[in-house]
């Protein structure tokens, strides 16, 4: 049974940072590229970034680039989603997604609110 559960939202002031953490299994973890992606209230799922199975190579969205950074440990079969200077608009639930088969697999999400 494949399981994606995310960690480290929570309430940050702009400017601040917030590390994401999502732990995998039951799919050959290694074997895949990940994804993080964003939902905003009344918005529709946004892609955030990507590493492949190896980690060697990521992207990001051009919102915000320069600020996070995934990365992953397959050893330890986890991917994280650091974010520094957030801001307002990078509020919303965070998404953890494998392409695994016969049918995609995502997380429950964790909530991400940048507020003053």
């Amino acid at each position: 049974q494949v399981q994606l559960v995310e960690s480290g939202g929570g309430l940050v002031q702009p400017g601040g940072s917030l590390r994401l953490s999502c732990a995998a299994s039951g799919f050959l973890f290694d074997a895949y590229e990940m994804k993080w992606w964003r939902q905003a209230p009344g918005k529709e799922r946004e892609f955030v970034a990507s590493i492949t199975a190896t980690g060697s190579s990521m992207d990001y969205a051009d919102s915000v680039k320069g600020r996070y950074t995934i990365s992953r440990d397959n050893a330890k079969r986890t991917m994280s989603l650091e974010m520094n200077n957030l801001k307002p608009e990078d509020t919303a639930v965070y998404i953890c997604h494998a392409p695994t088969w016969p049918q995609d697999s995502w997380g429950q999400g964790t909530q991400v609110t940048v507020s003053s």
